[in-house]
């Protein structure tokens, strides 16, 4: 039996630590990893935890992030409650296997600490990770700080093992910028964190001799498409079990998630859309700039998978000018963020249309300044009063030497 620990009622924790108390708690079957820059502190303080008698359950550390995917993907199938966690290229080994646990339906949660794809390498933050894995069938789930981290955690095992969704999900956090930040975060008892959990509920399990199950079949071209389109439609329609678990984690400690959150937005005319600790940046620079006569707001999505395209488009469509914020190079193409935030605008009656851009920022975590916000809300307000772009739809921003735009 694994030994109690005692919190204090506001802890001093990273983002790293936060996550790691939420696997602690959630009493884990089995944790199979492999260490990876940054979320390398996740694994190895949850392997300090086992080896002090606070977990009761399987640790595995295995040769790759392929492997650590892979461990996760056969303890889940054979009953029991799974984790992890990766960054980058790490992630990028595992997106083989990604694919693997979704369309087995099986419930990992995974924490994903946000960082660069090389090359060149680079250990800092941005989201090219976490748009990597954006169509690989898991519900992605989105924090901004330390707190998050560990909320969304402790959330992600109810909503991945809700026996109406059942499917992968992740934890993002900015890499860094999160994950090595301490702040105060305010933990629940580790006997109320487990009972908002719940006890693992298995499904199909692989050691159930009395229904036996198969996994990894071959379909082909009879059944494959069906398999795809169920995972599709849970994925989609998993949103439903997602604000249910918002809502009672709400009324156990107060602390209110919304699938999509504004910032000043009732009467704004200009906004800025972003992920992560971009998102609570922005909200300093929103309110600088309302100083300024500008009707400046913000907003951000807790889930980024299932997009949730009616709900944002509703709060986005009586806006005059919007800046979306990409934290990764397109390559190619107009943001993965501002395709989404388009499409979800050009869905929703009533829309006014409001001018879009796409600002690519903070690839391998090169600082985005309040002055730069400024600069952006600043464009917004052109926009907005000419009703057109006043510049070209995509700028990369903060980059030295030649100033990038396109389209």
């Amino acid at each position: 039996m694994a030994k109690t620990m005692e919190l204090q009622e506001i802890e001093v924790w990273d983002g790293n630590l936060a996550a790691c108390h939420a696997m602690r708690q959630a009493q884990i079957d089995v944790v199979a990893a492999y260490p990876i820059t940054p979320s390398t502190p996740i694994i190895q303080n949850y392997g300090t935890f086992m080896g002090n008698g606070y977990i009761d359950g399987e640790f595995m550390l295995v040769e790759s992030e392929h492997a650590a995917m892979s461990g996760c993907v056969g303890a889940a199938a054979a009953g029991g409650r799974v984790a992890t966690a990766t960054s980058s290229q790490g992630f990028a080994l595992m997106v083989e296997v990604l694919y693997q646990a979704s369309g087995m339906r099986l419930p990992v949660v995974l924490n994903l600490v946000n960082r660069a794809l090389a090359s060149p390498l680079n250990i800092h933050g941005d989201h090219s990770d976490m748009y990597l894995g954006r169509d690989a069938g898991w519900i992605n789930l989105c924090t901004c700080n330390p707190q998050e981290a560990y909320d969304f955690n402790l959330m992600a095992f109810r909503i991945a093992e809700n026996m109406n969704v059942r499917i992968p999900t992740i934890v993002n956090q900015d890499g860094f910028l999160c994950s090595h930040t301490a702040q105060n975060v305010r933990p629940l008892s580790d006997e109320a964190a487990y009972n908002f959990i719940g006890d693992y509920q298995s499904k199909n399990s692989l050691l159930d001799f009395e229904k036996p199950a198969t996994y990894g079949a071959q379909a082909e071209e009879d059944w494959h498409f069906e398999h795809k389109a169920q995972l599709h439609n849970a994925l989609m329609h998993s949103s439903v079990v997602i604000e249910e678990v918002f809502a009672d984690f709400a009324k156990l400690t107060g602390r209110e998630y919304k699938i999509v959150e504004t910032y000043d937005l009732e009467d704004a005319e200009v906004a800025i859309f972003a992920l992560g600790t971009t998102a609570e940046s922005a909200r300093v620079a929103a309110k600088k700039a309302r100083k300024n006569g500008i009707k400046a707001g913000v907003v951000t999505i807790r889930v980024f998978r299932p997009f949730p395209y009616r709900e944002l488009g509703e709060a986005l469509k009586h806006l005059k000018a919007i800046a979306i914020m990409d934290k990764s190079l397109p390559a190619g193409a107009m943001g993965a963020l501002f395709n989404e935030v388009a499409a979800s605008l050009y869905q929703v009656e009533g829309s006014k249309h409001p001018v879009l851009s796409n600002y690519i920022y903070g690839l391998g975590e090169r600082d985005l300044t309040q002055v730069e916000l400024m600069d952006i809300y600043q464009d917004l307000e052109k926009n907005a009063k000419t009703g057109k772009l006043t510049h070209p739809t995509q700028q990369f921003i903060g980059l030295r030497g030649p100033k990038l735009s396109f389209c």
